[in-house]
């Protein structure tokens, strides 16, 4: 029901920035609240940065809360994750997702079980 493909990935140094983007396709994109996850080799998937459909309700994961901001512009079909300040244990391959459920305008989730749509995931490397 809808496509999600992210970019901006790559390689940056300890203390640098990186913004991610995800475009979606279709005409339903407003309709979803969205999430950035990451995953590393052995570790469970998990929620760093959620954002409710209208983009006014956001909810961060503790190890990157102050350093990580997630946006939407749904106008362009558009979520972005903004990465400040990054640390070598923030490497992993980040993916975008939606929400499976339509849900109220402001609600917004981080829980993995909630999500059926997802990128294809772009890799970040921090090095030391």
């Amino acid at each position: 029901q809808v496509q999600l493909v992210e970019s901006g990935g790559g390689l940056v140094q300890a203390g640098g920035s990186l913004r991610l983007s995800c475009a979606a396709s279709g005409r339903t994109f407003s309709s979803y609240a969205m999430g950035w996850f990451r995953q590393t080799p052995g570790k469970e998937r998990e929620c760093v940065a959620a954002i409710s459909r209208s983009g006014s309700s956001t909810d961060y994961a503790a190890s990157v809360q102050g350093r990580f901001t997630i946006s939407r512009d749904n106008g362009k079909n558009t979520v972005y994750l903004q990465m400040n300040s990054l640390k070598p244990e923030d490497t992993a391959a980040y993916y975008c997702a939606a929400r499976a459920d339509v849900g109220g305008r402001y609600y917004v989730t981080r829980r993995l079980n909630e999500y059926a749509y997802w990128g294809q995931g772009t890799q970040v490397t921090v090095s030391s």
